[in-house]
């Protein structure tokens, strides 16, 4: 199951974005759709992410493609020509603008935004995904389904 925070922003201005599963959106979070300015489009970019990745508070990401078992970490930003592959850490306030595909297992830290390969992927958040399903519905309202002829 994803969980996608109230107050994170999810926007398909050019085309869908596919979220896989077990993924945590939190808030403030940005993920984004979006043609560059001036920029006309030859076809509908979609934007993919796979499965058990992080997006933490004020994170923001434009990537076409995120792979699985990545973390962006807060006040992050991820351009649009950009390609997360598997296992990446993007580090707190570290900016990735230019075109490139970031290697697997990659970490990404500090002002200068230094790069070093990390021996393992990083561990899932399954024990936060859980306590956040139990814990959500409880000061949250949410939203059901009607039923077929059910008035508004």
């Amino acid at each position: 199951m994803t969980i996608i925070h109230p107050r994170a922003a999810i926007v398909a201005e050019a085309g869908p974005i596919i979220i896989g599963e077990n993924n945590l959106i939190e808030e403030q979070a940005v993920i984004i759709n979006r043609l560059p300015p001036g920029e006309t489009p030859s076809s509908t970019p979609v934007l993919i992410i796979g499965a058990n990745n992080v997006f933490e508070v004020d994170s923001h990401s434009e990537a076409l493609k995120i792979g699985d078992n990545n973390i962006l970490e807060s006040k992050c930003f991820v351009g649009r020509e950009v390609e997360l592959t598997n296992g990446c850490i993007v580090g707190a306030a570290c900016r990735l603008t230019c075109p490139e595909v970031v290697a697997e297992n990659t970490v990404v830290f500090g002002r200068q935004c230094t790069r070093r390969q990390q021996a393992d992927r990083p561990p899932a958040q399954t024990l936060q995904l859980d306590f956040l399903t139990r814990v959500l519905p409880n000061y949250h309202h949410l939203k059901k389904p009607l039923r077929k002829g059910q008035a508004v």
